[in-house]
């Protein structure tokens, strides 16, 4: 199964309910649960979304959870969910800290989940930010950043087609350990998240694709300038997906007060702002929508499929 093309501006979501954070949350998802997340799902499936994305986190501290809040779904266990009542759209971890397990457990997991959906992964994998929860699984925050890159190195190894994956480094160490099943995937494409300029690097010099860590759109071409300038200084080739996070969006003239950054307007309207990431060398934008319901969203879901994405490219 393909990633998203670098011919076309592709589309994604990253799935409500399953993170609700007090920055974007909607009154509504407080109440909300699995079957709710389950029809969005399958409403991102029909309407042609490229991918339904979930986070990652362990645990908030205290200080944290007035902003972060405390709702947050393991992403092996909700993708995989997920998995079996969708059929073409692609599963992302967006992002799996993966600095906080061992890469051989990390591998075991998202390799049964990439087999049991028929070849749907795409890990996404970030540094983490959140220090009590490194301290409380052990993982040492201060290195998060180095250990990511070699976790980044093992994962290919274990994620790979050997039975038997072998990795030799600093921090983790592994040979004549047989995992299976193997992904589905020959191979598993990683996209690396985060804004900040070692994210960048690591996402040129390590990944197949980058997600950015909510940067405007003024930001954007420097960026996307930095990752093709390191890519070729390096002598990197091959297909490499850019990504970006858009405003949220309303398709149509709400009723009701959406916020002053919210792009609404007609399904014409809203492609061709959405065209300008594709002219700074967008290859996929991950899209959130305004709602005060499931069915709003869902509505907003289909609406943005049938008469917004026909005209992206």
């Amino acid at each position: 199964m393909p990633v998203p093309s670098e011919e076309r501006l592709s589309y994604g979501i990253q799935l409500p309910v399953q993170s609700q954070s007090t920055l974007y949350a909607e009154p509504w998802e407080a109440a909300a649960g699995p079957a709710d997340l389950v029809e969005i799902a399958r409403a991102a499936d029909r309407a042609g979304y490229a991918y339904v994305a979930a986070c990652d986190h362990v645990g908030v501290p205290r200080r944290l959870a007035p902003a972060m809040g405390t709702v947050w779904y393991d992403p092996v266990a909700t993708l995989a969910h997920l998995a079996a009542v969708t059929e073409r759209v692609r599963l992302l971890s967006h992002v799996a800290v993966v600095g906080l397990r061992h890469p051989l457990l990390t591998a075991k997991q998202y390799a049964t989940l990439d087999h049991l959906s028929g070849g749907r992964l795409v890990l996404g994998v970030g540094a983490g930010h959140v220090r009590e929860e490194f301290e409380a699984l052990g993982a040492d925050f201060e290195r998060r950043g180095a250990v990511l890159d070699e976790t980044i190195d093992a994962l290919r190894a274990a994620l790979g087609a050997e039975e038997f994956p072998e990795h030799h480094g600093k921090t983790y160490d592994f040979q004549g350990l047989g995992q299976r099943p193997r992904p589905a995937q020959p191979y598993v494409p990683l996209w690396v998240g985060g804004s900040s300029p070692a994210a960048v690097r690591r996402a040129a010099l390590k990944g197949d694709g980058w997600l950015p860590q909510g940067d405007p759109r003024d930001r954007l071409p420097a960026q996307i300038a930095r990752l093709r300038r390191l890519r070729a200084e390096a002598g990197i080739e091959g297909p490499f997906t850019v990504g970006a996070i858009a405003e949220p969006l309303y398709v149509g003239r709400a009723g009701w007060e959406v916020g002053r950054r919210t792009l609404t307007g007609t399904p014409q309207e809203i492609a061709e702002s959405l065209r300008a990431y594709r002219a700074m060398g967008v290859d996929q934008v991950q899209v959130r929508f305004r709602s005060r319901s499931r069915a709003e969203l869902i509505e907003q879901i289909g609406l943005f499929g049938a008469e917004v994405a026909p005209r992206l490219n």
